[in-house]
């Protein structure tokens, strides 16, 4: 890490409206960035434009940063990674103000982040979760297909919400002898990767787009059921609460009991690879991960669970000793 500056030297003073019109400007300067990476660094510092006048005294020093990471951490008890995020937007934010002579270096620099989590913060469905959860999707009306079709993917192909949101009409095609769908994944500017389609999910998105009828091509592939957004491309927050809707009806969502999320999904599908003897690579490719390091997780989880139920295994036909007291 850098040498921290001396914190008598390097502090500026900025009025609450002027921190609002340089994070306008900051948003603005992101165009070129994505939609969701945008969306995400304007989320996560608007914390900071609220916190600013709340705080007083905050003067772009090191210690300042110190005093808002805290404040994360305490007051808004916010994750390990969400605090990252949080910083990682606000040392951005910064680097735009040193480039417009507002700083004269970045105090975000010397604050790290939090490091990240050895293991998967959220829960995995078990295979009961995973019959639970699909036999309470009601299928009797389009909204319900949708639904059935949309946890399909995520539980089989192990696709994101944003991977569903970005999927159009023409992404679902034959070729090979059977079906697929183009996917852009976060961080992604086009449908680089494609995903080949299991019978079960097939099935399940015939139902679905026969139930909804001629569309054309670029339509959203999931579109929302809503009176006011019918027909409109859904949101990250709607597929959230219809995945959430679904899970606490098949009674694995226990609010605070079970942290089970949407995201719970994915890592399901990952576990159920590496359960069935996926490699970290095949992980990673199927995932669309950057490398092999998330993926190794899912493989040393696995072997985790096996090594616990084999001493189970034991101790059930005797073969671990018995100690007394």
């Amino acid at each position: 890490m850098p040498r921290m500056p001396d914190p008598a030297v390097h502090q500026v003073r900025l009025s609450p409206r002027a921190v609002a019109r340089h994070f306008n400007g900051f948003v603005g300067s992101l165009r070129s960035a994505t939609p969701e990476t945008r969306g995400t660094y304007a989320r996560a510092l608007r914390e900071f434009v609220r916190w600013f006048p709340r705080d007083g005294s905050f003067r772009f020093r090191v210690g300042d940063v110190r005093r808002y990471k805290r404040y994360l951490e305490t007051r808004k008890r916010l994750s390990a990674v969400s605090v990252s995020t949080y910083l990682t937007a606000f040392r951005r934010f910064c680097d735009y103000l040193v480039r417009n002579g507002v700083l004269k270096e970045n105090p975000g620099r010397y604050v790290g982040g939090n490091s990240r989590p050895a293991t998967h913060s959220r829960e995995y469905l078990s295979p009961e979760d995973v019959s639970a959860l699909l036999s309470a999707v009601p299928q009797a009306d389009l909204r319900g297909m949708r639904d059935y079709a949309m946890i399909l993917l995520m539980l089989r192909c192990a696709l994101s919400e944003i991977e569903l949101i970005r999927a159009d009409m023409r992404d679902v095609y034959a070729e090979e002898g059977r079906r697929w769908m183009l996917v852009q994944g976060k961080g992604r500017k086009t449908k680089d990767e494609r995903v080949g389609l299991p019978p079960d999910v097939v099935s399940a998105l015939d139902r679905y787009l026969a139930a909804r009828g001629s569309a054309r091509p670029t339509e959203p592939l999931f579109a929302s059921a809503g009176n006011r957004t019918r027909g409109q491309r859904m949101t990250t927050r709607g597929i959230r609460d219809r995945v959430n809707t679904n899970l606490t009806a098949a009674g694995v969502k226990q609010g605070k009991v079970r942290r089970v999320t949407p995201f719970s999904l994915r890592h399901t599908a990952a576990l159920l690879m590496a359960r069935n003897g996926a490699t970290a690579d095949e992980i990673r490719q199927r995932m669309r991960l950057g490398s092999n390091a998330t993926a190794e997780l899912y493989l040393q989880y696995e072997q985790s669970r096996d090594e616990q139920q084999q001493t189970i295994t034991k101790e059930e036909h005797g073969a671990l000793p018995v100690q007394h007291d």
